[in-house]
């Protein structure tokens, strides 16, 4: 059974299993680059996928092609906040056709980043973040600008991220990401439990509750990445053989 903490246990046959991928499958890092990923997740991964059925998806703010990279096994994948979708790792990647940023909000953001010593524009490609973890007298300031670049554009919005800000596409989200999913076959008809540690995470929590299932924040479940990589390789040990 696939039982956690203050939930009901779901029968793996009925599960479909959505997992964050920063702050949630691997600790948070300085940099976006410096993630480090223990060898053994993505084996591990792959095993819980099979016990499932495939019903098994990675759904994070990264591309799709920086999570292949870092989980290099046959997974179905959510990335770029559900901009981009592979439910079946042997298909190809299905990407919304979704607005990009003006040049001159990336410049500014650029810009902003430069003065603040250790602060980091991430570019996505329908969006982009602004760490501040290493500069985090840069974080009022980052709010206020993209506030403003925003203000009057209702194609995107800003998340709050862990020491981070995020402008992304209004149109997608986490819980688009797993509605994309759950409408499609290994995931559709199962109960869809999501785990994440962060805002940004909320709406896949939300999305999985009003489709019957479960959302859980990681510090409230499990406590740490770690605890969550214990968890998923006892349910993968408790197959049956």
């Amino acid at each position: 059974m696939l039982q956690v903490m203050h939930a009901s246990p779901i029968a793996p046959d009925r599960a479909a299993l959505f997992l964050d991928f920063d702050g949630t499958l691997v600790e948070i890092a300085p940099r976006p680059d410096a993630v480090v990923v223990p060898p053994e997740l993505p084996g591990l991964l792959e095993r819980v996928a099979a016990r499932l059925d495939g019903a098994l998806a990675v759904v994070s703010g990264r591309p799709i092609a920086e999570l292949e990279a870092f989980l290099p096994v046959p997974l179905a994948l959510a990335g770029d906040h559900g901009a981009s979708l592979r439910p079946d790792p042997a298909e190809p990647v299905q990407a919304l056709p979704l607005p990009v940023p003006p040049e001159a909000w990336i410049a500014q953001a650029e810009a902003l980043a430069a003065a603040f010593p250790g602060a980091l524009l991430e570019r996505k490609a329908h969006g982009f973040v602004l760490h501040y973890r290493q500069a985090p007298e840069a974080g009022g300031v980052a709010r206020a600008l993209l506030d403003d670049l925003i203000a009057d554009n209702g194609d995107f919005v800003m998340l709050p991220a862990r020491m981070a800000w995020e402008v992304k596409p209004t149109a997608v989200s986490k819980a688009t990401a797993v509605a994309g999913l759950m409408a499609r076959p290994p995931f559709a008809g199962r109960q869809p439990v999501f785990v994440g540690d962060d805002v940004t995470d909320e709406a896949g929590m939300a999305a999985a509750r009003a489709a019957g299932g479960i959302g859980l924040k990681l510090q409230d479940a499990f406590g740490t990445p770690a605890a969550l990589r214990a968890w998923l390789a006892r349910f993968a040990e408790d197959a049956p053989r």
